[in-house]
Parts: structure tokens; sequence; C-alpha cells
């Protein structure tokens, strides 16, 4: 099924936000895109803020209400970790273009959603810290500082777009299997 003209919009948009950078891409860039006249895309959409937005608040609460499930559920320190890792690779692996805009034009999002946006990464991250801290005095994890433990996981879920399709041996079955095992248990 073809995606609707919003949807096709906000995808195209990705892709240039990821290939120039938000700040570069005008609508014209986005139109020229695809392949209609700047006009036409006021049809649809209000702005290239309004793109963002839809871009990043939805990436955003896919990974808020997910993790908040995830912590809610009755697994392990261990399981919740590697579902968190999964959800990183799904979303990776969907729309790399998307966390592209995510991670790096956030700071472009009109107020209320900035602020909303904020807001939501702060939850997430607290409750992030919150499975790797109820670990850790589980004895599941070993007694390392929460927040270095935390940094360096979401360092590497966070950045998963940039390495995601740029090498063959880097597929989607590989990251499933490979990540989460890396990333819990190390290479030692």
């Amino acid at each position: 099924m073809k995606p609707d003209r919003k949807t096709e919009i906000i995808n195209i948009s990705a892709i240039l936000f990821k290939e120039k950078g938000y700040s570069a891409v005008t609508m014209r860039d986005i139109a020229q895109a695809m392949h209609i006249k700047a006009a036409s895309l006021y049809n649809h959409i209000k702005s290239k803020h309004e793109i963002l937005s839809l871009i990043v608040i939805a990436i955003a609460e896919e990974y808020t209400h997910t993790i908040s499930d995830i912590v809610a559920s009755d697994q392990t320190a261990v399981q919740k970790l590697e579902k968190v890792i999964q959800l990183h690779i799904d979303i990776t692996v969907r729309n790399p273009e998307a966390l592209a805009s995510l991670n790096n034009d956030w700071m472009h999002l009109p107020p209320a959603e900035l602020a909303y946006f904020l807001k939501m990464r702060e939850e997430y991250e607290e409750m992030f810290r919150s499975i790797i801290k109820k670990g850790i005095a589980d004895g599941e994890f070993k007694k390392q500082n929460p927040e270095v433990i935390i940094f360096s996981m979401l360092s590497t879920l966070r950045t998963l777009y940039l390495w995601y399709g740029k090498k063959k041996d880097f597929t989607p079955k590989i990251l499933k299997e490979n990540l989460p095992e890396i990333l819990l248990r190390g290479i030692v």
C-alpha cells in the first residue's frame, strides 16, 4: 500500500534532513525531491517545523511508551535491557533517517514540542537508569557506576543509525544476535 501524501512528505524530509541537515533543507528542496511544486506541500503540511515535530515526537513517544511497558513488566533487569536493546535495533532498522533527526535536529523543534521532547527524553533516561540500578541492586549486573553504564549503552544505541546500512555484514540479524551480548556481557 502506498503511503498517503503527508507520510510521503515526512519520509522524504527525514531522508533530506539526514543527508543535508535540517537547517540546510528548504521546503523547495522537499517539493523538488517529491517532484511537485513547493506550494503543493502546504496542502498537506504547515511548515518545515511541523515536519520535524512529526518525525521527532513520533519516535520519542515510541521509545518512551515502549520502555515504560518494559519497566512495568515482571522480567529480570537483564531481560528488560535485552528488550530495550531490541527496541533500538527495531527502530534503527525501520527508520534510520528519522533517528538522525531525533539525534541531530531536536533542538530546532518549536518551543512547546521541544519542552515535550525534553520531558520524554528525561523520562526515558530515568526509566533506563531504574533498570540499571535494579539490576545492580539485585546482583544481575556488576557493581559499576550506573551513569557510566548508561552513558556507554545509550551512546551506542542512539548512534546505531550511523552504522546501519553502511556495511554489508551489519544486518538486522547480526545486530539482534551480537549487540545484546556485547552490551550486556562485554567482550572479555
